[in-house]
């Protein structure tokens, strides 16, 4: 029964507090709300939800956008167009398969780009949701430490008030004494 007053107590309060009816809140402040209220921590990771949630290809997007931009890649690959080129000038000459202007490279380079861009761009995708969904996260983390703050302040006035109306009632009864003791 204490919680549920204690919820109750915080959504009395979220009309004072966020200056609109608990109806009128949306699902972040309601959660940080609730979590407020049964004294719960926000704990849980959204990285490791997302990548529960992720299937095969965008694990595998994020492998080919972490390696195409990597500088190993990028050695490897300039490599592969300097070995490509010394191949079909310097050592094949005459017979190269490809020789200059190297236009088998520049379809392979193409194929490779019109592959590579739309991993790349899904890999960007499912960061741009992770980063939203961080923010998120740290929205309701940020708000749920307000709202602990608020309902401390709240607590503080209260022991406050408590405390003045417990010393205006000694006081009251120290003047009734010292009247009695004026009127003797």
């Amino acid at each position: 029964m204490t919680k549920k007053k204690a919820a109750l107590n915080y959504l009395e309060a979220a009309t004072r507090w966020f200056g609109r009816s608990p109806d009128h809140l949306d699902q972040s402040e309601r959660r940080a709300l609730a979590r407020a209220a049964r004294r719960q921590a926000s704990t849980e990771d959204p990285n490791r939800l997302i990548d529960e949630q992720t299937g095969f290809g965008g694990r595998l997007a994020d492998r080919v956008a972490a390696f195409g931009g990597s500088w190993l890649f990028i050695s490897l690959f300039g490599s592969f167009l300097l070995g490509w080129t010394v191949l079909n000038t310097e050592i094949l000459g005459k017979t190269a398969f490809d020789p200059y202007p190297y236009v088998f490279l520049n379809l392979v380079l193409s194929m490779l780009a019109a592959v590579q861009a739309p991993v790349i761009l899904m890999s960007q995708n499912r960061q741009s949701a992770k980063d939203r969904q961080m923010a998120t996260h740290d929205y309701e983390v940020n708000l749920k430490a307000e709202i602990e703050i608020m309902a401390l302040h709240d607590k503080l006035d209260a022991l406050r008030l408590e405390q003045l109306t417990e010393v205006i009632e000694r006081q009251q009864k120290q003047l009734e004494q010292l009247t009695q003791m004026l009127q003797k």
